[in-house]
């Protein structure tokens, strides 16, 4: 296992393979209800409380966690759903990202890295993550957001639920999820 996790650190990989969630599972499953919480958040770098009871009064709501801002991985995922932002609101969906890891640097990677198009917020010591079932455990006992990301219809239901360790697919699937709900409602 160490010799994994030195193998994943050389290459960049920020976390070790080991601690990587199970591909295309997430335990919440669709038709669930959803978890209720507040959150300090931030969006442009400017913080507030994130409620995810209000912010589903507004329409679906696309839930993502992932490990650690400013980590490779999560920096190309919070790309990626920033460039797919304007889609998703298209949609009528918001688009929310929360993170276990690095929440003093929220604020930061909310402007660089999600170019100010969606909120983040910080989960310290991944409770809100874990009524989720979007835990992780590092080697060293920590414990971080899995990349799992839900859509939320705004009665609070789950409509997907989705773990993968590639952040490409997460928009991929999150999108085809919301265009579904948006397809069912007309």
């Amino acid at each position: 296992m160490k010799t994994l996790t030195k193998i994943a650190m050389s290459f960049g990989l920020g976390l070790s393979l080991a601690v990587l969630p199970a591909q295309g599972i997430a335990a919440l499953k669709q038709g669930a209800k959803a978890p209720d919480f507040t959150l300090h958040a931030a969006q442009g770098g400017k913080e507030f409380s994130l409620s995810l009871k209000q912010t589903l009064r507004n329409g679906p709501v696309v839930l993502y966690f992932f490990p650690a801002a400013f980590t490779p991985g999560c920096t190309v995922e919070a790309h990626l759903f920033a460039e797919a932002n304007s889609r998703f609101n298209q949609l009528g969906a918001r688009v929310i990202g929360v993170t276990a890891g690095n929440i003093h640097r929220v604020a930061e990677f909310s402007r660089s890295e999600c170019r100010d198009k969606f909120a983040v917020a910080a989960d310290p010591g991944a409770k809100v993550a874990a009524t989720y079932d979007a835990t992780m455990q590092r080697p060293d006992g920590t414990t971080l957001s899995s990349r799992t990301s839900y859509v939320i219809a705004p009665n609070g239901t789950i409509l997907l639920s989705y773990t993968d360790s590639k952040p490409q697919a997460h928009i991929e699937q999150t999108m085809a999820a919301v265009r579904a709900w948006n397809a069912r409602k007309r």
